[in-house]
């Protein structure tokens, strides 16, 4: 059954003592490492197998924040050898916009060097069911999606220009929606190509990510990579705003609602100097209505227990994930 017991009110952060239900597990290091993805992977990747898909931002050329290529093809070498990253083009104009422009990007971004990336979009499209949606139906998404059994969501977390933040929830929402079709869903509305914003763009958002997951079942797994958290996404590339707010590490879960919102709460609980910048950006989106909406969608928990794989899998609450951060260096 569904139920909304965050509000609808997307500039709302709602602190951990507000929310109720069930509890989901999150895994967390501080290890910003190759090692450290892998550390925390291990722990929920029970249901991961056959044909493994990466769902990846790859980010525009030369973009100074995505997770550097080095430390995925590490990742990839020791826990994913034989998965693929997975993409789609832009709806907007740029350097991702085509195939060919697409592909001449990853080059550019090191990723050619040690993978193939899937376009997923290049073979056409495909409609998913999205079940209980209140804007959708169904969502277009790239053909050859469906050829893989299940998928690991590596997500670099940071803020976003129209969402407030960039989470798993909108990598996939995003991030596997084709570049014409179902972008064009969440984002167009009333011949303006851009016209879907705060709680409106958020919900659509999170209805294009139900329908993936719908598809993976179990077979999803979803890492943040709290790491160079500018306030602008890795589609605004070199162009990105200066990063801020202090390095965190690493979480990991079987439920996509818990990693986020552990993802949110350990920069919530960071300084106001701090955190500030990235928190202004969430709000200021309605940002967390993605929150809210998972919650309301059956998609996951906003509670969990964070677990501190660096210290004997103590339970840790965000305050003490991010206690001793130092501001951001470069």
């Amino acid at each position: 059954m569904k139920e909304n017991n965050a509000g609808t009110d997307g500039s709302r952060y709602i602190p951990y003592e507000e929310r109720t239900g069930n509890e989901s597990v999150v895994y967390f290091t501080r290890d910003l490492s190759p090692e450290g993805m892998a550390k925390v992977y291990e722990r929920v990747k029970e249901h991961i197998g056959g044909k493994v898909a990466i769902k990846l931002h790859t980010g525009e050329p030369h973009g100074p924040n995505i997770i550097p290529p080095a430390w995925v093809k590490a990742f990839m070498e020791k826990e994913l050898p034989g998965a693929a990253i997975i993409e789609t083009n832009t709806f907007y104009a740029g350097d991702r916009y085509t195939t060919e422009q697409h592909r001449r990007t990853l080059e550019v971004n090191g990723w050619t060097e040690f993978t193939t990336v899937d376009i997923t979009d290049e073979h056409g499209t495909a409609m998913l069911p999205v079940k209980g949606g209140k804007w959708f139906t169904e969502m277009s998404v790239g053909k050859s999606l469906l050829d893989y059994d299940s998928m690991v969501v590596l997500t670099h977390f940071k803020g976003h220009i129209k969402g407030g933040f960039g989470g798993s929830n909108k990598n996939i929402g995003i991030g596997c929606a084709d570049g014409h079709v179902g972008k064009a869903m969440i984002h167009a509305k009333d011949g303006d190509d851009w016209g879907v914003e705060k709680e409106e763009l958020m919900e659509k958002i999170t209805e294009s990510t139900k329908a993936t997951i719908d598809y993976f079942g179990q077979k999803v797994v979803y890492v943040n990579v709290l790491r160079n958290m500018s306030v602008s996404c890795d589609c605004e590339g070199v162009e990105a705003e200066p990063v801020k707010t202090p390095n965190v590490g690493i979480v990991a879960s079987v439920d996509i609602l818990a990693a986020d919102q552990a993802s949110v709460d350990m920069v919530a609980a960071m300084s106001e100097e701090q955190h500030h910048d990235l928190m202004e950006r969430m709000s200021s989106r309605h940002g967390y209505r993605q929150l809210s909406y998972m919650k309301e969608m059956g998609m996951g928990n906003d509670k969990y227990v964070l677990i501190d794989t660096d210290n004997g899998d103590r339970r840790i609450d965000a305050a003490a994930a991010v206690e001793g951060v130092v501001p951001f260096a470069g």
